[in-house]
């Protein structure tokens, strides 16, 4: 299976996302899908293709990652010299001074992003070995900040997230028919809840790693072993 099917849902999507406002307090939306197109596709063509066991789904784009550089979970070493993926980031139409978009140049590590990629670095050693069966996606394609602060998905009205929620919804189970996955994790307990209200009634099963986040104690204290107990207790891993 060529990645284009990838390509035209990840397009279709950010079609979708585009006009969507939200409301005060938020006062920047950034959307990677955009701006940082060209090494999304990137990412989509070199590693897309093909039927995927496991697909794992983060929330929604990081600030010192995917929103950077259009990866999911795009430590920039991680997406550089372990994927080799290049392609330059542009502008986003709207950008605020407390969040700028540094693409490549970003000097700020995204943390979780590098305790995800170097588990399976550390696993199993290229990056070519990991997508043979595994793929990376973020759920929301966009990123929400008020100010500096980052928001997340789940932390917005009600009203503001049904349209959005749906336009995701649709594009992960896009996302599974395409890549024939038997296996959607979520990366944390929202995107698991997310992924299992999405992709109901399909033929795929479901689980949940803990979310790597510094923010987390419990990741804090060795998210490496902790995401592979989850994993082999699932028999998602042998």
């Amino acid at each position: 299976m060529p990645a284009t099917a990838l390509i035209t849902a990840a397009r279709t999507l950010s079609a979708m996302v585009a006009p969507m406002h939200f409301a005060a307090p938020i006062t920047h939306t950034y959307n990677p899908l955009d701006y940082a197109w060209a090494p999304h596709e990137e990412y989509l063509r070199k590693f897309g293709a093909g039927k995927k066991k496991i697909i794992f789904v983060g929330m929604n784009p990081g600030p010192f990652g995917m929103v950077q550089i259009g990866v999911p979970f795009g430590e920039i070493a991680a997406a550089r010299d372990w994927m080799g993926i290049s392609a330059p980031v542009e502008k986003p139409a709207e950008e605020t001074p407390a969040r700028p978009i540094e693409g490549w140049e970003c000097a700020r590590s995204e943390v979780s992003g590098r305790r995800l990629w170097g588990l399976f670095a550390e696993r199993f050693g290229t990056a070519e070995a990991f997508f043979k069966d595994h793929f990376v996606a973020n759920y929301c394609p966009l990123a929400f900040f008020e100010g500096k602060r980052n928001v997340t998905p789940d932390k917005l009205p009600a009203a503001e997230q049904v349209p959005l929620l749906t336009a995701c919804d649709a594009h992960l189970r896009a996302l599974v028919e395409a890549t024939d996955a038997e296996w959607v994790i979520g990366i944390g307990a929202w995107s698991e809840l997310r992924a299992r209200e999405a992709c109901a009634g399909m033929a795929v099963q479901f689980g949940r790693v803990l979310h790597p986040s510094p923010a987390s104690p419990a990741a804090n204290r060795g998210w490496s072993e902790a995401a592979t107990k989850q994993l082999t207790a699932l028999g998602v891993w042998a």
